[in-house]
C-alpha cells in the first residue's frame, strides 16, 4: 500500500471514530444517564414509601445496619461472647448479634459458614483443621484468638496404674474420651509427643461427653488399664478420689488447644469493617473481665444461664486453666509483635496439623502445606495501636523460669520424649547431617511443650569405660548446643552423660517441678 493510500485510510478511520464518539455523547449517553437517574429516583421513592408505611404502622428506622450470626457452643471459654457487654458494644456500632448454639457440631458449623447461614464462628484450631480436611475445602479464615487451655483439659488416672506418662506405654492402655473434643486433642498430642510406641493401633474409647467419661470411671476398678481425658469441672470431680491424679494436662503443651474466631471467606470479603468492629468489641469486653474475680463471676453467671451451674470453686479452677487471649497476645501470635516470642499462628496451625496427621485423625493436610491459608492477619494488624482500656496488658507464657542446680536434681521425670534415633560418627560426639535434620524437627516439637528437657547421652560399653562415659557426656552436650542454636530456650535444657549401657543414642526425658 502506498503512503498516500495509507494516509487516506487513517483519515477515514479517524472520521468514523469521531462520528461514533459524537453519536454516543448525543444519543446514548443521555439515555444511560436518564436511566441511572431514573433508577436512583425509583429507589428513593421506594425507600420513601417504605418509611411512610412504617410510620403508619407506628414503627421507625432500625438502629442496626448489620446483623451478625455467630455459631458457638456452651464452653465456658466463650462466656465473653455471650456476655451482655459484648452484645451492647456491638449494638453501639449498629451491629445486631445473633448467637447460634449448635452443640459443638463442628462439621455442621463449617457447612453453615460455607453456605452463608452464619457469618462468624468459634473453633479450636484442631477442629477447624479436621473439619476442613473432611470438607475438602477452606471456606473460613481465622481472624482472632479467643483463648488457650493451660490445664483445663487433663488426662486423669489411678496413681498406682499410671504414675507418669511413660507408664501409659502399654498395649492394654485405653483412653476414655469424648470424640472431636479438646480432650481428644490432648490425648493425641500426648501420643505424638511422648515415646508411646507400645500402644495398640486404636487405644481410644469414645463416649458421648465428659459426664459419660466420669460414668465410665465410676464403673471401673482401680486396676483397670484406663486413663480418662476430660475437662474442668469434671477433672476436679475425679480428683476428689485421693487415689487418682493428673498424669498430664494441657498446660504442658502451649498452643495445642486454642479457640479461635473465624469468619466465612464470603463475609469477610463483603463486610471487613464489621469483622473489625466485632474483634474490637470482643477484645474490649475481654479486657473488662481481666481480673480473676471478675472472670470467675462471669463464668458462674454464664454457666447458670445455660442451666449448668458451677460452684465458685469449680469456676475458679476453670478460670485458672484457661488463658483468654488479650489484644497484645493476639498481636504477638499474628506476627505483629515478634519481640514477644509467642508462637506465630502459622506455626501453631502447622504443629496441630502435624499431630493430627501423625495420630491418624486426618488423612491429609487440608492446607496442602500452607497453614497461612487458614488465617487473615490484616484485621489484627490494623489494631496495632488499639488499646481496649487504660491498664496495660501483659503477654503471658513466653518463657519458663530458670532452674537452680538443686531444682534440676529434684526434677520429676514426666516421660520420655518421642525422638528420632540420632547417628554419631563412630567413637565421636560429631553429629551427622542426617542427625542435624532430625534435630531440626525435634526442636520444633520441644518448643511446643512446657517441660524441662534432660538430654541423656549414652555410649558403648566396649573399651575404656571412663572414656566412654566422657563420650556420652560430649554427645549430650553437642545435642544440647545444636538445639539451642535452633531456638530451644537454653534454660530448659540440661545435658548429662549416663553410665554407658551399650546404646550409642541420645534420649530426651521431659521433667517438671514438684508441686
Amino acid at each position: 500500500m502506498s503512503k498516500g493510500k495509507l494516509l487516506a485510510a487513517s483519515i477515514v478511520w479517524l472520521m468514523i471514530l469521531a462520528v461514533g464518539v459524537i453519536t454516543w455523547k448525543v444519543v446514548f449517553a443521555p439515555a444511560v444517564e436518564v436511566s441511572r437517574a431514573e433508577q436512583e429516583r425509583l429507589a428513593a421513592e421506594k425507600a420513601r414509601q417504605e418509611r411512610e408505611a412504617m410510620l403508619k404502622r407506628g414503627g421507625s428506622a432500625s438502629r442496626y445496619h448489620t446483623q451478625v450470626n455467630l455459631a458457638l457452643d456452651g464452653f465456658s471459654g466463650y462466656a465473653v461472647l455471650r456476655s451482655p457487654e459484648f452484645a451492647e458494644a456491638l449494638r453501639k456500632q449498629g451491629i445486631k448479634l445473633d448467637l447460634v448454639d449448635d452443640g459443638a457440631d463442628y462439621p455442621a458449623r463449617l457447612k453453615s459458614l460455607k453456605e452463608g447461614k452464619t457469618d462468624l464462628a468459634v473453633f479450636t484450631i484442631d477442629a477447624l483443621v479436621k473439619t476442613c480436611a473432611e470438607e475438602g475445602d477452606l471456606p473460613a479464615t481465622i481472624v482472632a484468638l479467643i483463648d488457650e487451655t493451660v490445664g483445663a483439659d487433663a488426662i486423669v488416672a489411678y496413681k498406682e496404674v499410671y504414675p507418669n506418662v511413660d507408664a501409659l506405654n502399654d498395649p492394654e492402655t485405653r483412653f476414655v474420651l469424648t470424640p472431636d473434643s479438646p480432650s481428644e486433642t490432648l490425648t493425641r498430642v500426648v501420643i505424638s509427643r511422648f515415646q508411646l510406641d507400645q500402644l495398640s493401633a486404636d487405644p481410644l474409647i469414645k463416649v458421648a461427653d465428659a459426664a459419660a467419661v466420669v460414668d465410665k470411671y465410676k464403673a471401673s476398678k482401680p486396676g483397670d488399664k484406663l486413663a480418662y481425658a476430660l475437662w474442668q469441672p469434671f477433672v476436679a470431680q475425679m480428683l476428689k478420689n485421693e487415689r487418682t491424679h493428673v498424669v498430664v494436662d494441657s498446660s504442658r503443651f502451649p498452643s495445642a488447644i486454642v479457640d479461635v474466631l473465624v469468619a466465612s471467606d464470603d463475609f469477610i470479603a463483603k463486610n471487613r469493617e464489621t469483622v473489625l468492629e466485632v474483634v474490637k468489641a470482643y477484645l474490649t469486653v475481654n479486657h473488662q473481665y481481666r481480673s480473676d474475680a471478675d472472670r470467675i463471676q462471669l463464668v458462674m453467671e454464664d454457666a447458670a444461664s445455660l442451666d449448668a451451674a458451677l460452684t465458685r470453686e469449680e469456676a475458679a479452677q476453670l478460670v485458672e486453666g484457661v488463658w483468654w487471649k488479650n489484644t497484645q497476645e493476639n498481636l504477638a501470635h499474628f506476627g505483629a509483635k515478634p519481640e514477644a516470642k509467642l508462637p506465630h499462628l502459622e506455626d501453631m496451625i502447622a504443629g496441630v496439623t502435624r499431630v493430627m496427621l501423625e495420630s491418624g485423625a486426618i488423612a491429609a493436610d487440608p492446607t496442602d502445606g500452607h497453614p497461612n491459608y487458614l488465617y487473615d492477619d490484616s484485621v489484627l494488624k490494623e489494631l496495632i495501636d488499639f488499646h481496649p482500656g487504660d491498664e496495660a496488658e501483659k503477654i503471658r507464657g513466653a518463657m519458663m523460669p530458670k532452674l537452680t542446680d538443686k531444682q534440676w536434681e529434684s526434677l520429676i521425670p514426666a516421660g520420655t520424649a518421642r525422638a528420632p534415633k540420632l547417628v554419631f560418627a563412630r567413637g565421636t560426639a560429631r553429629l551427622t547431617e542426617r542427625s542435624r535434620v532430625l534435630l531440626d524437627d525435634l526442636a520444633g516439637t520441644l518448643q511446643s511443650t512446657r517441660y524441662y528437657v534432660i538430654v541423656r547421652g549414652n555410649a558403648s560399653r566396649q573399651g575404656d569405660l571412663e572414656a566412654n562415659q566422657k563420650l556420652a557426656s560430649q554427645r549430650a552436650q553437642e545435642v544440647e548446643r545444636y538445639l539451642i542454636e535452633q531456638g530451644v530456650d537454653r534454660d530448659r535444657l540440661r545435658a548429662i552423660g549416663v553410665q554407658p549401657s551399650g546404646d550409642t543414642s541420645v534420649s530426651f526425658v521431659l521433667g517438671e517441678l514438684a508441686y
